[in-house]
């Protein structure tokens, strides 16, 4: 439609020409004296457009001509840019490709190339459309580029040259997140280094969006763990599985790894209840953590009482089912309530008689019921648990005390054959 409309101006134009200059008699007399020349309009219209084109394509020469060393700088200007964007390429194929001083030199000539197009455009002025529009974010890339080469090949002096020529940037729209990923890798540095402080400093310094994303929580946690700051890093685990950082077994397994560093790191029962304060009802409930908890506030002269409601989750899950808890983990519940049987409650005394007659065959249960009952002077159920647990008990130490109490038992009723029989077997055991 478009070609139909131009060829219909084509026509009506060429008809007016014809109408205007086919009939036109009209005369120019030009004096010049002596001197008379006469020329038809035609013609005099003919030569002024031709004049005029003549004196234009004159002007666009000598304007060609004047132009032309400013057209080499806007050249030069081109090619350093492309150069510079090259060497940049370069340089992070480099680093992903493993090969760090390449990458480095490769970094450090798209540098060089910036520093030359700047002044190309100094020259040109600002206007001249060959600046850079991101040179800021372009220069603390080439920067983070070779930091990361020099931190790769151990140069940490290097490195910190880079990071602080980095950093010295100034901050625009643009390189806002590229600031913010320099932050969180100097941040991982620092941690290569051993440095867990200067992590945790950088760390602290970012914005608190910036700070709750999965790779700054996972920076925290490592540094955080390695400066031995226990409760801060289980605050930064517990977010981290909150994000779906884990998986849910994993997850289980940090959070239960730090929750028994925080209890171990307690040296007196003050510290260790203000560290069983700091943990989540479901941190509590694991028979592990419940388990170690009690243990150690035994083990720091703690209220016996308060240990056995401590190990109560755990308690509970053993009842439940033989294969709730391992073995080892067992045991150790069962030597934590014995070490506590010296004030041993109604409550917990119906929790033994309960766990005994839902599984009364459990060996574990009839050596921690019969232990209380000999607590409580009552030798002949003693008697009677303990002489079926014995035989049925794996852990070698909870089966040496067992023989032991049958051997004290014996001797209080007075049957010397059967104390000599549970010493021989105590020495075999």
């Amino acid at each position: 439609m478009r070609a139909a409309l131009w060829l219909v101006a084509l026509f009506a134009v060429a008809v007016a020409i014809s109408l205007f200059a086919g009939n036109n008699q009209a005369a120019v007399t030009l004096f010049w004296p002596p001197y008379r020349v006469d020329l038809s309009l035609n013609l005099s219209l003919l030569l002024a457009v031709g004049l005029f084109v003549l004196i234009h394509l004159a002007l666009r020469a000598f304007a060609a001509v004047f132009s032309l060393p400013v057209q080499a700088r806007r050249w030069r200007a081109q090619q350093k840019e492309r150069a510079m964007y090259a060497a940049l390429m370069d340089s992070l194929s480099h680093l992903v490709a493993g090969r760090f001083i390449r990458a480095s030199r490769a970094a450090e000539s798209a540098l060089v190339q910036e520093q030359g197009l700047d002044l190309l455009v100094t020259e040109l002025g600002a206007d001249s459309g060959h600046a850079p529009q991101r040179a800021v974010q372009l220069r603390a890339l080439a920067h983070l580029v070779a930091a990361e080469s020099a931190h790769a090949l151990q140069n940490r002096a290097v490195r910190d040259q880079h990071l602080q020529q980095a950093l010295q940037q100034p901050v625009q729209r643009q390189a806002v997140e590229l600031r913010e990923g320099i932050e969180l890798r100097a941040a991982r540095w620092a941690l290569d280094d051993r440095d867990p402080v200067t992590a945790l400093a950088r760390l602290s310094q970012l914005p608190q969006g910036v700070a709750r994303r999965t790779l700054a929580l996972r920076l925290r946690l490592r540094a955080a763990r390695l400066a031995r700051h226990t409760a801060d890093a289980l605050d930064t685990a517990r977010l981290l599985a909150k994000h779906g950082a884990f998986s849910a077994p994993a997850a289980q397994s940090i959070l239960r790894g730090l929750a028994l560093e925080l209890l171990a790191g307690a040296h007196d029962p003050q510290q260790l209840q203000k560290a069983w304060s700091l943990l989540d009802a479901a941190e509590r409930d694991m028979p592990e953590i419940a388990v170690q908890a009690s243990t150690r506030l035994l083990m720091l002269g703690g209220d016996a009482a308060l240990a056995r409601q401590w190990a109560s989750p755990a308690w509970e899950q053993m009842v439940q089912s033989a294969t709730a808890l391992p073995d080892e983990l067992q045991s150790r519940l069962v030597q934590t309530l014995e070490r506590s049987m010296d004030a041993l409650d109604v409550v917990w005394l119906g929790r033994l008689e309960d766990g005994l007659q839902a599984r009364p065959r459990d060996a574990l249960l009839q050596y921690v019921a019969g232990m209380a009952c000999l607590k409580r002077q009552l030798w002949g159920k003693a008697q009677q648990l303990l002489s079926q647990a014995v035989l049925g008990l794996k852990d070698a130490g909870l089966q040496r005390r067992a023989w032991r109490a049958l051997a004290q038992l014996a001797e209080e009723r007075g049957d010397a054959a059967a104390a000599q029989q549970a010493y021989r077997r105590l020495a075999e055991s």
